[in-house]
Parts: structure tokens; sequence; C-alpha cells
């Protein structure tokens, strides 16, 4: 399934989410989704649990060494 499918499919359950369900159903349908977009990209192997969880002084070290 190519991505723009995927986002077609997330629309309309965001759609049927805020018309049948309101503003808070709207929210809830839209942070699962995005919960689970990020539980897919670990199982695909594209995120690692340490890209969220390292320091911002390690980032900079090694955009010191870079010049």
């Amino acid at each position: 399934m190519n991505m723009a499918m995927v986002g077609l499919l997330a629309g309309m359950a965001l759609a049927f989410a805020g018309f049948f369900g309101g503003f808070g159903a709207f929210v809830l349908v839209a942070a699962l989704g995005a919960i689970g977009f990020i539980v897919g990209k670990f199982v695909d192997g594209d995120l690692e649990p340490g890209d969220f969880f390292h320091s911002r002084d390690r980032d900079r070290d090694r955009d010191d060494r870079r010049r």
C-alpha cells in the first residue's frame, strides 16, 4: 500500500471521528494514529529507541567534531 493510500485512509478515519464523535474523538484518533505510526516505524526498523533518548550535548559534540 503506498503512502497516498495510507494518508487517504487516515484522513477518512479522522473525518469520521470528527463528524460522529466530535472534537474529542478527533483528537483521540489523531493521537492514537501518531502512536501507531511511531510503533510501526520501530517495527520496520526505521527508528531506534536511542533516537528519542539522547542528550543534546552529544549532538553538539558531534557537530563540533565535523567542523
